[in-house]
């Protein structure tokens, strides 16, 4: 039977062209490889340890994720990201359905980022044409059995999109560096269109997510790389470490030796490697209890380095730039 309760009828949306679109980011912003940001250098006594972490890494031939959410590709990210998978630091990049969005949209008009605020008045948030033609990439992902950040990776690089070499996905398509996307029904502009397939949606990011689990499995001696992503992240990474451990301790291994390091703008009272009480609002930040503490605990360690995303992600890319000299 079929639900009850009535539905959005989704043909009566209008749809725009992005040409029509305010754009609040444009190129300038992306920052090219080497280049200094634009705000003060981010220093941290433990940036040298763990780019040792991620060289050790990747000498044992064990896992290096990066898991990160929109807000490092909206910092302008992308070329430094692309050259740390050139350069095998990371055998891993997960992210969430926006940071498909943003990274799709600047590789085909070199612009990203609308005005919640001016477009939710007229209600055209989101409804944007070209944008809602990752529907039809995610549709492919599922007919053919293909994990969602891997067609969409798939398609920028054999496309005539001219920014296409500022996107991470088409890299990590190129380099065969596994890119997932980690979609929640709902959280996305995609899913206002009337072409969003929920069952197409959810076959090709619960692939992205059974990826994510075999890359977790190669975690013992690895490195846990998460820049801002308070939900996500540590979320998706908490349930495939669960499996991935489960299997290990029938096989008689144990993944428990390797660091965890959280890169966000939120500060941590007290000491990062104990848990705060309930009564503290702070308890409820889960990558401080869940990637800094909770999965941990029983032999690896932790980073959290707290700064803008334009400074940091540069400040990690020079210390693996120099421990790899």
């Amino acid at each position: 039977m079929p639900s009850k309760y009535p539905l959005f009828d989704r043909s009566r949306l209008l749809i725009k062209p992005l040409a029509e679109r305010v754009h609040d980011l444009q190129l300038d912003r992306w920052l090219t490889r080497g280049q200094a940001p634009d705000l003060a250098e981010f220093s941290h006594p433990e940036l040298a340890t763990l780019a040792a972490r991620l060289s050790a890494a990747r000498r044992q031939g064990a896992a290096r994720l990066l898991i990160l959410g929109a807000h490092l590709l909206r910092a302008g990210q992308n070329s430094n990201i692309i050259e740390l998978l050139e350069g095998g630091w990371f055998t891993h990049v997960a992210t969430n359905g926006a940071g498909a969005i943003h990274d799709y949209e600047l590789a085909r008009i070199g612009a990203t980022t609308e005005s919640v605020a001016r477009y939710i008045r007229s209600g055209e948030f989101g409804l944007w044409r070209e944008t809602g033609e990752l529907n039809e990439v995610i549709r492919e992902a599922a007919r053919e059995e293909l994990g969602l950040g891997e067609n969409v990776g798939r398609h920028i690089e054999n496309s005539a999109y001219p920014y296409k070499h500022l996107s991470v996905f088409a890299a990590a398509y190129r380099l065969s560096v596994p890119a997932t996307v980690h979609a929640g029904i709902g959280y996305d502009i995609l899913h206002e269109h009337p072409n969003c397939d929920g069952a197409a949606l959810g076959a090709a990011s619960y692939r992205d997510f059974l990826i994510f689990a075999r890359s977790v499995e190669a975690l013992e001696g690895g490195v846990v790389v998460s820049f801002g992503s308070a939900i996500m992240a540590p979320e998706v990474y908490l349930k495939a470490l669960a499996m991935a451990r489960n299997v290990a301790h029938q096989q008689g291994r144990v993944i428990r030796h390797f660091a965890t390091a959280v890169f966000d703008l939120v500060p941590i009272q007290g000491d990062i490697h104990h848990e705060l009480p309930k009564t503290d609002p702070g308890y409820y930040f889960r990558p401080h209890k869940t990637m800094l503490v909770r999965t941990v605990a029983d032999g690896g360690e932790s980073f959290y380095f707290c700064g803008d995303h334009r400074v940091t992600f540069p400040a990690l890319c020079k210390a693996v730039r120099e421990v790899a000299a």
